[in-house]
């Protein structure tokens, strides 16, 4: 087989999986390609969600979510869509979920788009573009949650600053500057760069020294090397340029803070302060979250704080154990496949609908039942468009609602899942505007909306319900005088109830 029938996939694609010939396509982000023992290609992919696989509970959170970012925004709000648009725009949502799963390489269908949703871009644009999603919450399976992603661009008029008029050639500025900021180091100090170096040369000489008197600063750092280095980190020069500040630049007295008289100031930063046991759990709560630190503090250090945290990680970055674990992924993933090429899938799905001498098969696989219209060349609408031409139908729903869809409405249902024309109880709900007046024809198909049947139709637009069979009771002579006794039997009875009451 030629290289040009051959499709390359790669971590970090999004990609169609295919688990099912008449369910929807999956939607997953490849993270890793494995190898396995048999020689097969195994996918570690991050599953997403769609609105179908979701609770109708967390449904109307997910609309309430999507009605607040209208608001706010400035781009096309869903008000000025058409149902139609508002109906595929349903389609296009996505659930980022942090749930992985191992899915067989060649189970792929092809790529796709998922990105997160951007304020400032029109709704519309996901809808020009083919195989194009977007996602803005992130759904727990186990927990059944919806919670907003913590990773959202924030951009647009909330998140701006106010930038005020540019002062002219001379005025003054009226604002009051100790509210606007803090004043910590004057660059036009008295000193010589030559001294405030041999100031920080005290200062992390009194901070080795105050290290070799820490009974748990000499555990941690059981060195001089260790703790000379430790010294030497930035807290201690801050400390030591703020002591500078706040004495005027007055070395004697800067030099007294310093070594007050309880012993020498001992300044540590978090790097210090964490133990080898909680910096262990933190490079494991980073390799399972990543840099979501609200999940990290959650789940594997709830007695730190946030700002905590997220100082450790920036300190930890600039360590030798970070870059020790950079190579390391680095050297896995050469090891680890760069790309999978999947050859185009050719399989006839089981859900066409077979023609032999230009008549319709078998519809839903129903055995021993064919469609035959009275009139073969119309044959039963498309269940989306009500196209009744297309070079192949493939059957859609339970097998005894005999549905089908075209070959484009089919493709549409497989990537998007869902119809690509809204059924007749969405457009109620989109347009509320009473067409039924018998109400039990009304509430027989919102039953049917609700079970996630397809209402069908015989190839016009208009959906016709599904008619109950009808039945009749026959009864014989014996069955009509057994009523009349036991009529007769309640009378009496009754009556003498009665009697027996009023005496």
């Amino acid at each position: 087989m030629s290289a040009q029938k051959y499709r390359g996939h790669w971590p970090r694609n999004y990609v169609y999986f295919e688990n099912s010939s008449s369910n929807p396509y999956l939607i997953r982000r490849i993270e890793e390609l494995n190898k396995t023992a048999s020689g097969n290609v195994e996918a570690k992919v991050v599953c997403f969600y769609r609105r179908r696989d979701i609770s109708n509970t967390l449904i109307m959170l997910a609309d309430k979510h999507a009605k607040e970012i209208e608001e706010e925004s400035e781009t096309t709000v869903e008000a000025d869509l058409t149902d139609k648009q508002k109906h595929q725009l349903k389609h296009r949502e996505l659930f980022l979920s942090r749930q992985y799963e191992s899915l067989p390489a060649t189970h792929i269908r092809g790529k796709c788009s998922v990105a997160l949703l951007n304020e400032t871009e029109s709704v519309l644009s996901y809808l020009d573009k083919e195989d194009t999603f977007f996602y803005s919450l992130v759904y727990d399976p186990s927990l059944k949650t919806l919670l907003a992603d913590k990773g959202e661009i924030r951009v647009g008029p909330r998140y701006q600053a106010d930038i005020p008029e540019m002062l002219l050639e001379g005025e003054s500025d009226e604002r009051e500057q100790s509210k606007l900021e803090v004043k910590v180091w004057d660059p036009n100090s008295p000193l010589t760069d030559r001294q405030i170096d041999q100031f920080l040369v005290v200062a992390r000489a009194v901070g080795t020294f105050a290290r070799a008197l820490d009974c748990s600063s000499s555990v941690r750092q059981p060195s001089l090397h260790m703790s000379a280095a430790a010294a030497s980190r930035d807290i201690t020069l801050f400390h030591a340029m703020d002591t500078l500040y706040r004495h005027s630049y007055d070395l004697s007295s800067a030099i007294s803070v310093l070594v007050p008289l309880g012993g020498p100031v001992l300044c540590r930063d978090e790097m210090e302060e964490w133990s080898a046991s909680e910096a262990s759990l933190f490079e494991e709560a980073l390799e399972k979250y990543g840099k979501d630190f609200n999940d990290i503090r959650q789940d594997f250090l709830p007695w730190k704080s946030l700002t905590s945290i997220i100082e450790y990680y920036y300190m930890w970055k600039t360590t030798d154990r970070y870059v020790q674990q950079k190579r390391l992924k680095a050297a896995e993933a050469e090891s680890k496949l760069k790309q999978v090429y999947i050859p185009t899938y050719s399989k006839p799905n089981p859900n066409q609908i077979s023609t032999s001498n230009g008549k319709p098969g078998a519809v839903n696989g129903a055995v021993g039942t064919t469609f035959q219209p009275q009139n073969p060349l119309l044959g039963r609408a498309c269940e989306s468009c009500y196209a009744t031409q297309s070079h192949q139908w493939y059957s859609w729903g339970p097998p005894n609602m005999q549905c089908r869809l075209c070959a484009i409405c089919w493709l549409y249902w497989k990537k998007y899942g869902g119809l690509k024309m809204p059924t007749q109880s969405e457009e109620e709900k989109l347009s509320p505007s009473p067409t039924t007046e018998d109400p039990r024809v009304r509430s027989h198909v919102s039953r049917q909306a609700m079970q996630g049947m397809p209402v069908r139709n015989t190839g016009s637009p208009k959906s016709a319900v599904k008619t109950r069979q009808a039945f009749f009771l026959h009864t014989t002579y014996f069955t009509k005088f057994a009523r009349q006794v036991c009529k007769n039997t309640l009378r009496l009875r009754m009556t003498f109830l009665c009697y027996c009451h009023q005496t």
